[in-house]
This record gives C-alpha cells, structure tokens and sequence, in this order.
C-alpha cells in the first residue's frame, strides 16, 4: 500500500472565486426557495410553523449547494488514500462536517441553529402547563336555558339531511346536465349557510380534469349548485359570468394561491364558499392567529372576503363581518377551544389528576339554523367518557358567542343506536342527530338513510330518557307521533304541547271532497283565516250554520306565511300547512283549498 498525505478528490468544473460561488449557491437556493412557496403557499409571519420549515428548507439547500460547488476538502493530515482508491478519515466524519459548515457557511449555520432555538423555546412558552388559564379563556361560555333560548323551528327550517347526502345529491344533479357534466363535475367543496331563510348547501362546480380546465379556464366555472336541506332539492345556477377562483385552479387563481399573494403575512383556515343575498359567489377565509406565547391559542380575528369572479378581496375585523357571512369559526376549532375550556376549568394539574368537573365535546357536531344565523351544535360529556351528556353547546359560527345548556340524557351515539333499533328490520342508518326543542323538550332529530345514502325516514328520540323513540316516513307524522308519546308518558301536559283556542261566531261555512274525504272550512266573525274540519273526525262539523257560537282548538301560527286568494288571507300554521282545529281539539292534516276552489297554497 502506498500512502499519499494531502490528497483530495477533483472537483467538477464551476465557479474557482468564493465569490463565485456563494452566487451561485444563493442563485440556486433562491430558485428551490420560490418553487417551494409557491406550492406550500407559507405564511411570512413568525408565528407560523410553515416559515419556520421554509426557512430551514433555505438554509438545508444552500449547505448542499455548498458541498457540491465548493467540494469536500479535509484538513490537512485528514484523509488517506488506501489501495484500491478507498478514502479513509481520521477523527471521525461529523466533527470535519461540522468544521466545513463553520469554514464555509458560518453564517447559515447560526440561522438554522436559531431556528431550531426559537421553535423549542416558542413550542416551550406556547404548552397549557403554563398558560392552563389563557388556554381556559379561548372560549366565553355562558348559560343558557334551553327551552327560552331555543324556540321550536318552524318545520320548513329543519335541515332533513346531513352532509353526506346533500353532496350526493348535488352530485347526482350534475349528472342531468348534457351541456356540463363532460367538462364539470360536483366539487364537493360544500358549506351549509341559510339562504333566503333556509338552510342549504353550497358548493362551486370543478374542472373534470387538467385538460378540461386548460380549455374552459378562459370562461372559469359557469355555475354553482344549491342543496336544500328540508326539500332535498338540488339546483344548478348558472352565472352570468364564471367563477374565475376557486381549488380546482391549479395555477395563480388558485383561491389559497391567490389570497396568499395579496396576503403574505396573513394565516388563514380553509376558505369556505359561500353566496350573498343577491346569489353572487364568494370565498370566505377566516383569518389565524395565535393569541398565546409563539404557537398556541388558536383564534380567529377576522376573514378576508374575496369574490369568486373577480377575485377583488376585502379585509374585514370580527365586528365589521356582513350579517350574511355565516361561518368564519369551524366547528373543529370550537371544539377544540371547549376541550381546552373544560378540561382546565381548575388547572392543569386537576386535568391530569383528580379530573373534578372535567368535561369534553362529544365526537361529532351538526348545524342548526337561528335567526338567520348558523349555530355548530354538539353534546358535552365527562372525561370518563361515559354514555349520557351533560349537556349541549350551541356556537355562533359568525360571531363566536356560546352557551351551554344543561340537560343530562344520552350521548349522540347512544341515541343513533337507539333510533336504528326501531328500524332495523328495514337496514336504515342514522345521520348524527339534531338538536331540537319539541314541546320545551330537548330531542334529537335524527334522519335514517338507506344504503343508497338516501333519507327515507325520521326518528326524534328524547334526550333525557332515549328509550322515548317516534319514527315516521316523514318529519309532520314523526313530530305527531312524538308529541302523542311525551303526553302518554307524563311528561308533557296537554295545556304545555303547541296549540291554542279560538271561540266565536261561524261567518261562513265553506266545503269541500278531498281524497273522498269531506272537509269544511269555517271563517269566523272578525277573522279572515278559514279552519279546516274534516266531517270524519268532527261530525257536529255537518250541522253547523253561520250564527252558531263554536270554540276551536289549533295549533299556534307561528310566521306570516300567508297568500291572498279571492279577498281572503289563507294562513299557514308552523308546519307549512293549513290550521285545521276541530271543535273535539282533533286537527286534520290535510291542506285547506281557497274560498274560490283553487288549491290552497
């Protein structure tokens, strides 16, 4: 063997000056660095963990760049050449890279030691163990009452199917579209806001493909599709002018692509889609911050509104949101929020030991449609993870404010199991329950889906006692049914169920054969409302006559859904249909036609 001191490998050809090569090391990272953001899209702001990971990404890559422009030198009396060309090292490879990284790039080391520094120290600052009352005070819950709080909906505001199933829906619709479901297809981007004073779905359409959208990218995306949540209707709306952001883009007018740039420092949670009161599309994406040490505390402080056609963006803090932007908080981060809020209600150290009054959100929210708000609903149960609740929560996914309601019954699951035992004969499966107040009650709403994913019946079950279960094919019968079994069981009062009493004087009697049913229509003296009496339930209902002095048992009107027909005012009850009382307090399904015979609306 013979041995040659102070050989080194040849080195490629390249720039011979340092200077040179830091250039081009700076030239190469600089090309890395804006490929790496412009498909990671991090946000410039130090409380973001994605700068962190670019930065480092920055400084990794120039090192290589080093190594490779600069080549691997050993010091003097460092390395050896065996027979055979085998190199070996003396003292160790990590202590001369650790010597090339100091000779060569000093000062990327010290940034990418940094680094590593602040993250520890800020992840460190950042833990419940020190800021357990900060990490408490995330979510302001207050308590509420139930039954005051939470009127009985109006049945045309029921939402009747869950996510799942709405996008199906909407999906399928697409398919009845010659014209667009060759280049488009259902996104899936789906968010549920109240529109025209309903709860529906919305989500954009999206390029089938990269060729589709490379051929229709001029025109962007024609429409959008609407899912009515009680209906079950699908509908396509066609735009004036396409949606030129949205996620399918896979270039600048990508949405998170497009508010990056306008946004730099700005950490944003998922945009949701969402239309105004006019239908005109937009992209709501709620702004991060972080509101504890470098990295905790999760909030939002405001949303940047950007149209989804033009692509013009506007800032707005919390307090400056227009009223029909529904969700700028998620139901994941509320949850999380309340986890933090009742597991530290006394401290860190109770959450680990001794758990007094430690509570958690179950697995699982819904929506529910209030005063042209979206409220995110779930259960709140023990740590011990147990099979009752202790309550509920109700969120405002707009402006953040949270009540708690005490009402200790079955958890989510529990009734989900329960409503599929009264159906298991037919395969049916329960959708993540409802909170509805029924009767001053607290019940879950619960829609049964068959295999098809379609609903194809409804059960309210009793939050307090879940063995209390009524199921009907549709949401009127199943509320019947419901009502009649509380009142079986003692545990409503016929005086405390909806209803009311008018007495007077018959103006005007009025009849009509419906489905071989004969039905009488009264409108008493002062009033322009007909009642609806069927002749088979109320047979004094044949023989009476204008003059004849009657008091009448309805449920409440609740709303002014009304329309005018031949001078009269037909109103409708909360259930979207006629009042039908009877003087035995029996009310009649059926729709009532107008005084001129057309049919009722």
């Amino acid at each position: 063997m013979k041995e040659h001191q102070n050989s080194a490998p040849k080195t490629g050809r390249g720039p011979k000056s340092k200077l040179g090569k830091i250039l081009l090391n700076l030239v190469v990272t600089l090309v890395l660095g804006a490929i790496y953001f412009y498909v990671s899209l991090p946000a410039l702001n130090f409380q973001s963990s994605d700068l962190y990971v670019f930065v480092g990404f920055l400084c990794i890559v120039y090192i290589i760049c080093a190594f490779i422009t600069s080549g691997f030198h050993l010091e003097e009396g460092k390395t050896t050449t065996a027979s055979g060309g085998v190199i070996t090292i003396q003292g160790g490879k990590i202590k001369e890279y650790f010597r090339f990284i100091k000779k060569q790039c000093l000062p990327i080391g010290i940034l990418l030691a940094l680094l590593i520094v602040v993250v520890i120290v800020g992840w460190v600052i950042s833990l419940p163990i020190f800021r357990a009352a900060d990490y408490r005070d995330l979510l302001d819950v207050q308590d509420g009452n139930f039954a005051a709080d939470v009127a009985q909906i109006s049945f045309d505001e029921i939402p009747t199917l869950d996510r799942s199933s709405a996008e199906y829906l909407g999906d399928r619709q697409m398919g009845t579209l010659s014209d667009m479901v060759s280049q488009f297809e259902y996104s899936g981007d789906s968010a549920q806001i109240n529109y025209g004073g309903r709860p529906v779905r919305v989500a954009p359409i999206a390029y089938a493909d990269l060729i589709k959208w490379f051929t229709n990218r001029g025109d962007g995306l024609p429409a959008y599709v609407i899912v009515d949540m009680v209906t079950q209707e699908a509908t396509v709306v066609r735009l004036s002018e396409g949606m030129k952001y949205s996620f399918s883009e896979p270039l600048n007018r990508n949405i998170m692509r497009h508010l990056r740039f306008q946004y730099p420092t700005f950490m944003f949670s998922t945009p949701e889609f969402e239309i105004d009161e006019e239908g005109n599309p937009w992209w709501i994406a709620p702004r991060i911050v972080k509101t504890i040490g470098l990295f905790g505390g999760t909030d939002i402080a405001g949303a940047v509104l950007c149209n989804a056609v033009t692509g013009e963006s506007t800032y707005c803090e919390l307090k400056d949101i227009p009223a029909w932007v529904d969700t700028v908080f998620t139901a994941d981060l509320i949850m999380e929020q309340y986890n933090y809020h009742g597991s530290l209600i006394h401290g860190f150290i109770n959450s680990i030991f001794g758990q007094r009054e430690v509570t958690r959100v179950t697995e699982g929210y819904n929506y529910i449609a209030m005063n042209d708000d979206v409220y995110m609903y779930t259960g709140v149960t023990s740590v011990n993870s147990d099979q009752s609740n202790l309550g509920f929560l109700l969120c405002n996914l707009r402006t953040k404010e949270t009540h708690f309601y005490s009402a200790p019954g079955a958890t989510e699951e529990a009734a989900k199991i329960s409503a599929q035992g009264e159906v298991q004969d037919l395969g049916y499966t329960a959708t993540f329950p409802l909170l509805l107040n029924i009767g001053g009650q607290p019940t879950y709403f619960i829609p049964l889906k068959d295999q098809g994913n379609l609903v194809k019946s409804y059960a309210m079950v009793n939050v307090a006692q879940y063995q209390l279960v009524a199921v009907a094919p549709s949401v009127l019968e199943c509320e019947d049914a419901y009502v009649a079994l509380l009142a079986s069981q003692g545990i409503t009062q016929p005086e405390e169920l909806p209803q009311t009493q008018v007495s007077g004087q018959v103006a005007e009697i009025r009849s009509a054969v419906l489905d071989g049913n004969t039905y009488y229509y009264l409108r008493l003296e002062g009033e322009e409302i007909f009642y609806a009496l069927s002749a088979k339930d109320n047979p004094i209902a044949v023989i009476l006559n204008p003059g004849d002095q009657v008091t009448i048992t309805h449920a409440p009107l609740d709303g002014e859904a009304a329309e005018i027909l031949s001078g009269y005012t037909l109103t409708l009850d909360r259930r979207g249909q006629t009042p039908v009382p009877t003087g035995t307090g029996q009310a009649d399904p059926s729709p009532a036609p107008s005084p001129s015979g057309s049919p009722a609306l």
